[in-house]
């Protein structure tokens, strides 16, 4: 990514933070909403999760990247199209087959859980600790804590997770890194961990899962 000041790059979140608030509690809201539809594991549950996670892959495509980022940084401009494009396959996912979420007491359940724990309530406690308090700091909905997330949630599907919906968030994993030791932002440390560990995992249940066949409608 084009390298942007230190100053450059928590004004950024503090500009962002303040122009769309309180939207930072209505998106923490539909993460909930996607925590609770794994926790009842219902059809709709699965299709809900994916649209959650398409509404949120869009807010930080279009509002943080191409909105807020943009114009101290060109790359941001390629981040946002490839989160709008990846808002769009969750989308697409949650109209076709869901995730069919299920939280189970396994490996899987339990990286989910400290995933998205991590994102929802521990990010912002280091982000704190760490001495970038609100608003110079990512909030959810921001691209960092909002990967990790998205990892947490695609760690508790009951089947196959589609390979298209894996590249995008394990490529920022990687970019967004780059916040540890170029801007000391102590929190995105779990980035990577969470893209290999959650990725891993994730493609090795889809190997020991084997293809998925989905039902064809009866012909006439």
């Amino acid at each position: 990514m084009v390298p942007v000041t230190r100053e450059q790059f928590f004004a950024v979140f503090t500009t962002y933070n303040e122009a769309v608030w309180p939207a930072q509690g209505a998106l923490i809201l539909l993460a909930l909403l996607a925590v609770y539809a794994a926790l009842r594991a219902t059809r709709g549950g699965g299709r809900a999760a994916p649209a959650v996670l398409a509404v949120l892959w869009l807010w930080m495509g279009a509002v943080y990247h191409l909105t807020f980022f943009a114009p101290v940084n060109p790359a941001a401009y390629l981040f946002g199209v490839l989160f709008v494009v990846q808002a769009l396959l969750f989308g697409r996912e949650s109209l076709r087959h869901g995730l069919n979420l299920r939280v189970r007491r396994d490996a899987y359940a339990v990286l989910g859980m400290i995933l998205v724990v991590y994102a929802l309530l521990i990010y912002p406690i280091v982000c704190v600790l760490a001495g970038h308090g609100y608003p110079a700091a990512p909030t959810f909905g921001a691209p960092c804590p909002t990967t990790i997330f998205t990892f947490g949630v695609l760690l508790w599907a009951d089947r196959r997770v589609p390979a298209h919906l894996l590249p995008v968030p394990f490529l920022w994993s990687l970019a967004g890194a780059s916040a540890v030791w170029v801007y000391g932002v102590a929190a995105d440390v779990a980035l990577p961990l969470a893209a290999l560990a959650g990725l891993g995992m994730i493609l090795w249940r889809n190997h020991r899962l084997g293809p998925v066949h989905h039902p064809q409608p009866a012909r006439a």
